[in-house]
Order: structure tokens, then C-alpha cells, then sequence
């Protein structure tokens, strides 16, 4: 992983965390005037701390790569009671707020135009954050407390992701206002490229090929991803990658190493990865997971989602997740897209033949690119013997494509959940002890204070997924 510049964490003193509706819409505590540096310092890193965070507590567990052998009602999917994470609509719709105070400064002040692209891509990010895992979400009139409107009707999927201000129009808006100003102001507070605008314009449009892969099923998209692919404007290595460096200590370290050594010691490795790992003899087990203590030399997996009130196990008999996480978190890197992740979406683009490239050297690209972000060696022979080999020794060649990006998206767990949802892989399993119906859900639930507090706008949204269900299937993934 890179090295990069050192960041300061600023607590902004109007982003106070809140449930009530009404102050995620405009928060009442915030200056319109805040410094813009200070408030896409504070966005970019919230953000992904807190989706990282987020990810690993509970993205994990239905993506399963671990599981919780307590307090884990959510491992056992019943994901109306998040538990130590779960609940991602608050984390996504504050740094929403916040980062709309500053596209706003960006549009209206030409002094801060700089700051346009920027906003317009972490919008678009965080949205597509939401709707990805709950569906139809307030967008369109969200985030207009200030306004009178407290009350956003919910947007559906496809609008969002296709209509004018939706996402893609978003990071189209987001190129443009970048490329008006790279000969223009200075973009300060900027702790993933340091104000290098060129580099945000490959960070939106690697962001533009994973959200035109990920509706590719629902519309055309070969055409738009051909050009992005031609032109070459995204990251393409580790040094453009989006992201930041967490540190070995506070306050910017990943906030599992600050948990209790109870609470950090609830998440094994789940029977899921224990298999995908030994399948592919993959090495990077020993940097995720620890080996079980009672079993030297071994990873030890248990079934997602056991009944912890009728579980008796050793603890010592199964695998930790790894020092990286706890006690090397300098290791670990915030990161909103890689050079590894666009190479998996360009090689599943090219194995189904939506651009015209070699998908065995876009995933052969990407395996490798994936090892070394995860600052470990490749074995010589992982790309040419054995289940590593792309199309080789009867595997389908689009289940390794997405189980490589699966693996190597440990630390951004709701990614590996949301893929098997658009791809079905890699195949996960039925949980031990189900309050889903031996269902794997393929949405999140809508928080319980939206009935309370949006009940009109609720109910619509609720009508449109069979009562909130979190069997529902969102747009794109409902051919």
C-alpha cells in the first residue's frame, strides 16, 4: 500500500451526530459560510472511516467473510436490530449534509469553483452507497430542511442512477467542473491526492465504470464504457488510487483496534472465506485472519449466523480476523475505488463482451494489482496453475473475476454482499440459525424512524418493497 500525506483529523463543530430527521435534512448547527477545506478534509475522511468501520462490523457478515458468535442478531439477518454496525442510512445521509454545504459554496462562489468536482463525486458516491443497498431513497428532495421540505419522497432507483442530477450525471458534471479548473484555484483539504485535479478526474471516471457495470444488466452501457476504456482516464495503478492511509494509533486510526479486546474477538473468519481461501490457496489468509489458536498452522471458519444462545464453542478453535485490523491498522488504507477494483470491472466488462479488450489480461492485471495493495507476494504460479488461472481447470471465468474482487474487498465487506447480489458470486451460504427464512436478504431495511418521521413518504416506499422486506430485490437487480 502507499504511502500517503499524513492526516489530520478535524472534528467540524457543526456535524454533531443525530437521528432526528429534520437536522440530517439542514442541520441547524451549520455555518453556510464553513471553510471548504476544512469541509472536504472533514467529508473525505468521515466517510470512509465510518463506512470502513461499517463494513467490517456488519458489511462482513452478510457478505461473509465473517461472522459474530454474539450479540449477532444481524449475522442472523435480522437486519431491522444492527448491533455493533448495521445501520448505514445515518453515517451516509450526514456526510451527505455536510458535503452539500460545500458543493453549494462551489456553485455559488466562483472563488470556490474548485471545489465543484470534488462534491459532485462524493455525492455520487454516496448515493450510489445507499441506493445500492436499500433500493428507492430520498434523493431529489433530500437535504432541504433549510427549504421547508423535511419530508423527501423517495426516488426511484433507476431515476437516480439515470436522470438528470442522478449519478452518472453527477460525475459527468464532476469531469467537466474539474476540467474548467486546471488552470484555475487551488484545491486545499484534500487528503487522498492533494490537490491534483487530474487525479480526481480518474477517480470519477473509475467510479463511472463501476456504477454503468453495476445497472449493465438493466440497460446498455457497452458504448460508454468503450470510450472510458479507449481514452484511458482512470486509475490504472496503486499511486491514483481514492483513498487515504489510517494510522497505527489514534485518532486516525481503523476504529477496531479501539474496541474492547471482547468486543474485537465477536468476528472469526466465517466457513464461507475458510473455503474461497483454501480453493485458491490463497495467502492472504495470513494477513486477514489469524491461525486458530487450538489448531497451529490452520484457518478454522464456523457457519454464518449460529444461534448464540445455544452456541458452546472455543473461540480458540476458529481464526481472528488479523492483526492488520486491530493491532497494524497503518496497514490499512480508507479507500473509496483502486486501480484493482477497476481492472475487475473492466475484465468482467470484457468477458461479457461490453468492451472490446482481453478479459484475461484485465483480471490477471487485477489479481495482481490486488496483491500488492494488500502488501503481499503473489506466488509465481497463482495466475497459471491451479483455481487461480483464469478459465481454467473448469471455472467459469466471471466467478473468479468477481471472487477475486470479493477477496480483496475485506475491509469494504458491504461491496462483497452487494456483487453477489448483481452477480451471484461467490456463492454464499444459508446461515446456521436463520430469521430470514434460509433467505440471503438482498436489500437493507429502511430505519424504523423513517415510519415515524417521513410515514407518508415511508409508506410508499415500504408499499414498493412487499413491507420493507429485505427480500426485495432493487432495480438492477430485478430482471
Amino acid at each position: 500500500m502507499k504511502n500517503k500525506i499524513a492526516i489530520i483529523f478535524i472534528v467540524l463543530f457543526f456535524v454533531s451526530c443525530t437521528k432526528d430527521f429534520e437536522e440530517i435534512n439542514s442541520n441547524p448547527n451549520a455555518p453556510n459560510n464553513a471553510n471548504p477545506s476544512l469541509l472536504l478534509r472533514h467529508v473525505l475522511w468521515r466517510t470512509m472511516e465510518e463506512l470502513s468501520y461499517e463494513g467490517f462490523v456488519a458489511g462482513n457478515l452478510l457478505g461473509q467473510y465473517t461472522t459474530a458468535i454474539d450479540f449477532n442478531l444481524f449475522d442472523r439477518h435480522s437486519l431491522s436490530e444492527p448491533q455493533f454496525g448495521g445501520n448505514p442510512w445515518p453515517v451516509l445521509y450526514q456526510n451527505l449534509r455536510d458535503n452539500e454545504l460545500l458543493l453549494e459554496q462551489a456553485i455559488s462562489e466562483n472563488t470556490k469553483s474548485v471545489y465543484e468536482g470534488p462534491a459532485r463525486i462524493l455525492k455520487a458516491y454516496m448515493v450510489a452507497q445507499l441506493t445500492d443497498m436499500y433500493g428507492d431513497v430520498p434523493y431529489s428532495e433530500a437535504l432541504k430542511g433549510s427549504e421547508g421540505n423535511i419530508f423527501p419522497v423517495y426516488d426511484n432507483q433507476e431515476n437516480i442512477y439515470t436522470s438528470e442530477n442522478g449519478i452518472l450525471d453527477q460525475l459527468d458534471l464532476a469531469i467537466v467542473a474539474l476540467e474548467n479548473n486546471l488552470d484555475g484555484g487551488t484545491l486545499e483539504g484534500d487528503i487522498i491526492y492533494n490537490g491534483d485535479l487530474n487525479a480526481w478526474i480518474r477517480f470519477a471516471y473509475s467510479l463511472k465504470i463501476k456504477y454503468l457495470m453495476r445497472i449493465s444488466s438493466r440497460l446498455n452501457v457497452a458504448s460508454e464504457l468503450q470510450s472510458i476504456f479507449d481514452q484511458g482516464s482512470y486509475i490504472q495503478s496503486h499511486a491514483q488510487n481514492a483513498s487515504f492511509d489510517f494510522t497505527a494509533s489514534q485518532p486516525n486510526n481503523f476504529r477496531m483496534a479501539n474496541l474492547r479486546d471482547g468486543d474485537f474477538n465477536l468476528f472469526i473468519m466465517s466457513e464461507t472465506a475458510q473455503e474461497i481461501f483454501e480453493y485458491y490457496d490463497d495467502p492472504r489468509r495470513t494477513i486477514f485472519y489469524r491461525e486458530a489458536e487450538n489448531f497451529a498452522g490452520e484457518y478454522k471458519g464456523l457457519l454464518n449466523g449460529p444461534d448464540a444462545s445455544q452456541l458452546s464453542i472455543s473461540v480458540a478453535d476458529y481464526s481472528l480476523t488479523g492483526t492488520i485490523f486491530r493491532e497494524q491498522t497503518d496497514r490499512l488504507d480508507g479507500t473509496y475505488i483502486s486501480a484493482w477494483e477497476t481492472y475487475f470491472l473492466l475484465a468482467e466488462a470484457a468477458h461479457k463482451n461490453l468492451i472490446n479488450a482481453n478479459p484475461t489480461t484485465l483480471y490477471e492485471q487485477g489479481v495482481a494489482l490486488a496483491f500488492e495493495y494488500w502488501g503481499i507476494d503473489m506466488p509465481s504460479d497463482y495466475l497459471t496453475s491451479g483455481n487461480g488461472a483464469y478459465g481454467q481447470n473448469g471455472n467459469d471465468g466471471l466467478e473468479q473475476i468477481i471472487t477475486q474482487k470479493w477477496i480483496a474487498n475485506i475491509l469494504n465487506g458491504y461491496e462483497g454482499w452487494i456483487e453477489f447480489r448483481r452477480t451471484g458470486f461467490p456463492e454464499l451460504k444459508t446461515i446456521s440459525a436463520s430469521l430470514n427464512n434460509n433467505l440471503i436478504p438482498v436489500r437493507m431495511p429502511y430505519p424504523t424512524d423513517e415510519a415515524a418521521l417521513n410515514t407518508t413518504n415511508y409508506n410508499t416506499a415500504a408499499s414498493n418493497t412487499n413491507n420493507n422486506s429485505i427480500n426485495a430485490k432493487v432495480w438492477w437487480d430485478s430482471e
